[in-house]
């Protein structure tokens, strides 16, 4: 078998020879279809100077989403339950992961881009709050009706990563973490404005749910909120008994249904998956997340958040100590900024940095 010297694998790309990413882009325009989104368009929000010779623009996305402070928080950060003793229970980090693989399985399905795909899904909530849900109905409340995780997560990789300068991630990412979240509203959603731009986008919205379906239901058997038995028959003759039942069918009927329409490719899940995902959502609101033993929890959740907010507020010294310690800009008292960096800082906070830094400062401290 003839080898390749090392020297020609790491040729300076002179003599009109191609780059890897320019080979790779070469095979993306070969490789994906119609509706998939080619990483040679991509375009950043602020300009660069340099190119990387092997990794494409979406890729690079990846990799500055994956080595930021933020990405790196959301192990500690609530996905339902709070502070989870159990090691099997999910944390923010591990939901993100499991959106991911699905968001880049149905790309590739799909004859997408599965770069964007999974750069958008990487990025999706890094913006999201301590104490999951709770947290960001705390900061609703206390700083404003309109503050939401997915606003906060395009602010992170825009204006407060790498200490306020931002990632510089591309439109195309940028936009799909903007468009992820959908609360109760539709699952795929047809208002303009809603839609990610990208049809990788949509995808990473639609595997959002189908990830915490999956596995909210999973966690709460595992934590006996709920008994198997009460979950609607629809859903399991519909969707199947277990996880990666569930996980699959929800991932086939999505691939197999979607299609072009009048020049755009729509998502579709099929009727009956569709009908089944929308009760097994509303049975989890109503059986889970509203349930006492969580909404409880989320009141103490609520009450922590609001205290550091007013005390950050009123004490901005502090507050100046906090954001470095969090790598973050420091707060500019000539823009008169103080409201937006408290909540800045408060939803960059992990479960156990808000709940520490709360003992600290509203708990009495005992004489040795």
């Amino acid at each position: 078998m003839k080898t390749q010297k090392k020297s020609d694998t790491h040729t300076k790309y002179s003599d009109n020879l191609l780059c890897i990413r320019e080979q790779f882009q070469i095979r993306e325009e070969n490789f994906l279809s119609a509706y998939g989104t080619l990483s040679s368009s991509a375009k950043r929000r602020n300009k660069e100077e340099t190119t990387c010779n092997i990794r494409t623009p979406f890729q690079i996305d990846r990799d500055r989403i994956v080595y930021s402070n933020s990405f790196r928080r959301l192990k500690h950060k609530t996905q339902v339950f709070l502070s989870p003793l159990g090691d099997h229970y999910r944390t923010r980090l591990t939901h993100t992961l499991e959106v991911a693989e699905i968001a880049r399985n149905i790309a590739r399905a799909m004859y997408l881009n599965e770069d964007l795909a999974e750069a958008i899904a990487l990025g999706h909530d890094l913006g999201h709050t301590p104490f999951g849900h709770g947290g960001e109905t705390a900061l609703i409340e206390v700083h404003s009706p309109h503050f939401s995780h997915a606003d906060q997560s395009l602010r992170v990789v825009d204006s407060l990563e790498n200490r306020g300068k931002g990632l510089n991630l591309t439109r195309e990412v940028r936009d799909g973490i903007l468009k992820h979240s959908k609360g109760f509203g539709n699952i795929i959603p047809a208002t303009p404005g809603e839609t990610a731009i990208t049809v990788e986008g949509r995808i990473v919205r639609v595997a959002d749910i189908i990830a915490y379906l999956n596995h909210d239901l999973d966690d709460a058997l595992r934590g006996k909120v709920i008994l198997s038995t009460e979950i609607p028959d629809i859903c399991i003759k519909k969707l199947g008994k277990t996880h990666a039942q569930r996980a699959s069918i929800m991932i086939e009927q999505l691939v197999y249904n979607s299609r072009p329409i009048n020049g755009k490719f729509v998502l579709d899940m099929g009727q009956d998956t569709f009908h089944a995902m929308i009760i097994l959502r509303k049975f989890l609101y109503d059986k889970v997340y509203r349930s006492s033993d969580v909404h409880n929890e989320f009141i103490k959740a609520k009450n922590v958040i609001i205290s550091l907010y007013n005390y950050f507020i009123q004490n901005s010294d502090r507050l100046q100590v906090e954001l470095e310690k969090m790598e973050m800009a420091p707060w500019d008292s000539s823009k008169n900024a103080l409201k937006r960096s408290v909540c800045d800082l408060i939803a960059s906070m992990t479960d156990r940095y808000a709940l520490r830094l709360y003992s600290k400062i509203f708990l009495p401290k005992p004489l040795v």
